[in-house]
């Protein structure tokens, strides 16, 4: 978190001051839908079941139809795009091929969709000033979340070591058979705090996790709980079939993703290190949007947005892990100045100048950026060498790019015209979330603020950010003759 602080000299003029730290997290993009996205989103808990089953069988065997893409996706190697040579092994084929059919019966969605909806029902709200679990009362509704995976998933707990860390967070060790590093896949069960004078807004309530055919409704049907709830459906499937991991698997559960993720995550990550040691996991899965590049073959659209972990395109699977992480951060705007009545205002109240400096900053937003050897880059070179249906047109444009700085240039230029999406993938975003002063009508504010939150492009880094926040600052500092101090 940042913070920017305006003092006030009283018998001259105000004086600004900024100070700022810094932190981490991910990304969250739109799924693929015409449907209100803040509102419902479809589970796809067939294929969370699915991927999580593949992650968990030693070597990652596939099951048939997977068999299929992996032949299909490995088309080549070539320093564009390289593949690997797939990982197969019948040991599991006959499971697999059983698990299939059953995560495709009616009777095991229904059961699935439930296990969502219920967890949708309990609201494990998580707010930016939550004290610690052991001081702050709100934390106990994690409580209830805990009691209703113990009723919804009763081989889990009789078979699965957890462990409870920092009060709240949980920690799963499903034991393997030999001596190898563990596996961990990781989700949250908090979710965004609900605004109450938004509850009649909802098509559906917003804690019913009610299921229309289609969608399951509720905060948290899409960020996390399905990761929560797909992760202990397949494993308490595996486990009434008897099957015994080759390799240990763990579970790690956080409660405050949606906040600053110290007393979840971060905790989490202590025992871990404190249990396992450092360096100590296989793989490490956890939630994150993967995403697509649609276009058109007339370039009259070009559509990104989030899947489900793989696409087929063109006649071709493309697996699609989310392999990078943009930077956060915070940066809090606080104008202090003089007070008094009304009035006798000045030409510029504290909100004034508030208000001045966050046109300023939203009338110059960031630039996204198509770098070359980045993620969405890298993307785009394999869309172009292996999608038959991405526009001729286009994968000359991504070829030429290569070597081009003037084609590279028109490739962004391209995506920044059609695909509204590649500002959020591709350039560091600010949005102004928060915002508040002032305790009277008739009274001068004598304190105003705004928090701004930033996702830092991964071509960008946290200096740089803070450096050109700065440069925007200045100029509007001067105008009304104040001075900056600035991340001290």
């Amino acid at each position: 978190m940042a913070a920017l602080t305006s003092q006030v000299d009283r018998q001259t003029h105000p004086i600004d001051k900024v100070d700022s730290e810094k932190g981490a997290t991910d990304q969250r993009f739109p799924p693929r839908s015409s449907q209100p996205v803040t509102r419902q989103c479809n589970i796809l808990l067939r294929f969370a079941v699915l991927l999580s089953l593949v992650l968990l069988v030693q070597h990652f065997c596939p099951f048939p139809s997977l068999l299929q893409w992996e032949s299909e996706s490995v088309a080549g190697l070539d320093d564009l795009c390289p593949q690997v040579e797939a990982l197969t092994s019948p040991r599991h084929e006959a499971l697999l091929q059983s698990l299939d059919q059953e995560f495709g019966s009616s009777e095991f969605r229904l059961k699935a969709y439930e296990s969502l909806g219920g967890a949708v029902r309990i609201p494990t709200e998580s707010y930016d000033d939550l004290g610690l679990p052991s001081e702050d009362p709100r934390w106990e509704i994690e409580t209830k979340f805990h009691q209703y995976l113990e009723s919804r998933f009763p081989k889990v707990h009789a078979n699965l070591k957890r462990t409870k860390v920092n009060t709240y967070a949980l920690v799963y060790e499903w034991k393997g058979t030999e001596n190898v590093k563990p596996l961990l896949l990781a989700a949250h069960m908090d979710v965004v705090p609900v605004n109450p004078t938004t509850y009649d807004d909802w098509i559906n309530p917003p804690y019913s996790g009610y299921y229309d055919g289609e969608w399951i409704w509720g905060r948290g049907s899409c960020d996390d709980k399905p990761g929560v709830i797909g992760t202990l459906t397949v494993i308490e499937t595996l486990l009434e079939r008897g099957f015994v991991p080759t390799r240990t698997v763990l579970l790690a559960f956080g409660i405050d993703e949606e906040a600053t993720g110290y007393e979840g995550a971060g905790m989490i990550n202590k025992h871990l290190l404190e249990t396992y040691g450092p360096d100590s996991m296989a793989m490490i899965v956890d939630e994150g949007g993967t995403f697509s590049i649609y276009l058109d073959n007339r370039l009259s659209a070009i559509h990104t947005w989030t899947t489900g972990g793989y696409d087929d395109l063109g006649g071709t699977v493309f697996a699609a892990p989310a392999v990078a992480e943009k930077g956060y951060m915070d940066i809090r705007m606080d104008v202090l100045t003089p007070g008094g009545h009304s009035s006798r205002p000045p030409k510029h109240t504290g909100i004034g100048i508030l208000a001045n400096l966050i046109t300023e900053l939203e009338a110059h937003p960031h630039e996204p950026e198509l770098v070359r050897g980045r993620t969405y880059y890298q993307g785009l070179e394999c869309r172009a060498k292996y999608d038959t249906s991405f526009p001729a047109s286009m994968r000359k444009l991504v070829q030429q790019s290569q070597t081009s700085d003037a084609k590279l240039r028109e490739l962004q230029d391209l995506l920044i015209d059609f695909d509204p999406m590649f500002y959020a993938m591709s350039g560091t975003t600010q949005a102004i979330d928060l915002i508040g002063g002032g305790v009277k009508v008739n009274a001068l504010p004598e304190a105003v603020w705004a928090v701004a939150n930033y996702r830092i492009a991964d071509s960008s880094s946290p200096a740089e950010l803070m450096d050109r926040l700065i440069d925007f600052i200045l100029p509007v500092a001067a105008k009304h003759n104040m001075t900056l101090e600035a991340f001290e």
